[in-house]
């Protein structure tokens, strides 16, 4: 075999495994500068900060291999930071795409909104659950698409929500159980106390007293399950204050985080052809 030929044989090998190496790296690059892009945009058309919490699961690491998000700690130190450098007179708008998190990550988070002086705005394009729900609490205003959908905030305690745990004790009877229960369902009040107090706190002035205890409670009781989903309409029946007008290039941006597409269903449509029925 001719050396040189060779020699260009393994240069080839070497640079299409740098390719395949690179390229989810490379792409995820382009997709972060064309979301800054857009959310400068936003920024200037809204005159806000614009925040966003979007998880889904990205094709970032070697190879491409995707990994799950929810609200973490890393998470709730980002955004404060973002709201800490935030304009003191200039609103805030947050977008959220959540299934929820860390209660600790979100209770930091909502308490940074509630606390920025001028306005704030939670936008919820498809879903903020759980831990989500409790930031869009926390905002002024709460802007979600007609099909978005919000769910309880009631506290879960490893794979069990804290007020199912209560209540099997309360109907199994404490000398009916064992310690490891009765202990579960302690802890499982002083969270349920803990979140309602959390919220009243956040709705208390926007509400009012009585509909802030109400909403608190209803929220954490375990009326529903917790991966319930509260559409807007249950929302405004509910009395929470919600709005429609979510803004375009929300929707635009929500397309530079796509699923990988390994793990992307069979979901396509092809736009309605307006320009091309105009020239007729």
């Amino acid at each position: 075999m001719d050396p040189l030929s060779g020699f260009f044989g393994s240069l080839i090998w070497w640079l299409f495994f740098l390719y395949l190496l690179l390229w989810p790296q490379m792409q995820f690059k382009s997709l972060q500068i064309s979301r800054a892009k857009l959310l400068q945009r936003l920024s200037r058309r809204r005159n806000s900060t614009v925040i966003t919490l979007i998880h889904r699961q990205e094709s970032v690491g070697l190879f491409g291999i995707p990994f799950y998000k929810f609200i973490s700690v890393e998470d709730s130190e980002e955004v404060l930071r973002a709201i800490r450098m935030a304009p003191k007179d200039k609103p805030i708008d947050l977008i959220i795409h959540t299934p929820g998190g860390l209660v600790l990550a979100a209770t930091q988070i909502a308490k940074a909104l509630n606390d920025h002086p001028a306005e704030t705005r939670v936008i919820v394009p498809h879903y903020a659950m759980s831990g989500g729900t409790l930031i869009a609490l926390a905002a002024d205003k709460i802007i979600m698409d007609p099909h978005a959908v919000l769910g309880p905030v009631d506290p879960q305690l490893g794979q069990y929500p804290a007020p199912s745990i209560i209540k099997a004790v309360e109907q199994k009877g404490v000398d009916k159980v064992d310690d490891q229960t009765l202990i579960l369902a302690d802890v499982s009040k002083k969270a349920l106390r803990q979140v309602r107090e959390f919220i009243y706190s956040l709705l208390r002035d926007k509400y009012g007293d009585e509909k802030a205890r109400e909403l608190a409670e209803v929220l954490t009781e375990g009326r529903w399950t917790h991966d319930y989903p509260i559409t807007i309409e249950h929302a405004r029946e509910l009395g929470l204050h919600v709005e429609t007008e979510v803004p375009d290039e929300v929707y635009t941006l929500m397309e530079l985080y796509k699923q990988p597409m390994k793990n992307r269903g069979t979901v396509e449509f092809m736009p309605y052809p307006v320009k091309q029925e105009n020239r007729r």
